[in-house]
């Protein structure tokens, strides 16, 4: 096992090289208008020492834009490694403090909707599974596919319009109350805690309908399976079929769709959380894009880049987890 994981990691590592070369190469062919017009408001701030000609320079040289394609990479490349990912153009403080300001927010939010996403999608889809063709069925089937076809700034909108404005529970958008300030230590915490409500539920709905109607499919085919019906035979009670022998071996292709999630719990969810002014890394990274902040959407993209490869390799160790025969050499 060790040795397979240190070697998926060198390979990691690799990839990871070249993934970040394709970033460096798309932000090398940008439009050098963005750069322009970031030293040309760096040199007109009052007491900028800067004219605009050396800011211009700086901004060159910071990224290897004053360089070819292969040594400006590798230029940005060492920065990158030793931790330099420069100042947010957009947020105006270094590149890592604002992930560091934002990336829990999204964290919180993601792992709240993860856990709802498991505990409300796979006993939906084993239901289903068990009574094939059954009202159970049909009617998972039909919310499932609802939950995919689903668009995110609909069901967002939607929700504000029936919980906010008709019913008033929960604010349009934001993450605090007009009387935050006044409130306790666990009155604010319960303040935030309800603005992520509507967000987190935007995320749910939009995601159980594929994880319930994969984990149908793999419980059928694992259900008509012939080590099921010779189980069957013998006299093995229901239960033990369908919750020890069957989803055992149902959790195996599972993994793949909960490792690959690894990213989401990190990266945030863009749309969601701009739709509802929640300031977690979604946001901030679109708000970024919107303004041509290179530095950050270049740390984003790595971080990404980082989160899938990371999330790819625990899946396929995790396989060696929920089944005894698999085994790396």
């Amino acid at each position: 096992m060790l040795k397979y994981t240190a070697k998926r990691l060198l390979y990691s590592v690799l990839i990871l090289f070249f993934v970040m070369f394709l970033i460096y190469v798309l932000m090398y062919n940008m439009p050098m208008g963005y750069v322009e017009t970031k030293a040309r408001e760096l040199a007109s701030r009052p007491g900028a020492t800067k004219s605009y000609a050396e800011w211009l320079a700086d901004l060159n040289a910071q990224y290897g834009m004053d360089k070819g394609v292969i040594q400006g990479y590798f230029v940005w490349l060492g920065h990158a490694v030793r931790g330099e990912w420069g100042d947010s153009w957009a947020w105006t403080i270094p590149v890592t403090q604002e992930f560091h300001n934002t990336i829990w927010y999204s964290f919180i939010l993601g792992l709240v909707s993860f856990i709802f996403e498991i505990i409300i999608a796979i006993p939906l889809g084993i239901a289903a599974a068990k009574k094939q063709y059954s009202f159970t069925d049909y009617f998972t089937t039909v919310v499932a596919m609802i939950c995919i076809s689903m668009p995110t700034f609909f069901l967002a909108t939607l929700l504000k319009y029936i919980f906010s404005v008709k019913l008033g529970w929960f604010d349009l958008s934001g993450m605090q109350g007009r009387n935050y300030l006044n409130l306790s230590d666990f009155g604010k915490f319960l303040d935030v805690a309800k603005h992520f409500v509507l967000p987190a539920i935007t995320i749910i709905i939009i995601s159980i309908g594929g994880l319930m109607r994969y984990t149908r499919t793999n419980m059928l085919e694992v259900l008509n399976s012939d080590y099921i019906r010779t189980a069957r035979a013998k006299g093995v009670p229901e239960k033990k079929v369908i919750n020890y022998h069957a989803f055992r071996n149902t959790l195996i292709p599972l993994v793949t769709i909960l490792g690959g999630s690894l990213p989401g719990l990190f990266s945030g969810a863009l749309i969601t959380e701009t739709l509802f002014s929640i300031r977690g890394i979604g946001y901030a990274s679109y708000t970024s894009m919107t303004q041509a902040d290179i530095p950050f959407i270049m740390f984003y993209l790595a971080f990404i880049s980082i989160l899938t490869l990371l999330g790819n390799l625990i899946s396929d160790l995790l396989y060696a987890v929920v089944d005894p025969r698999v085994r790396y050499s």
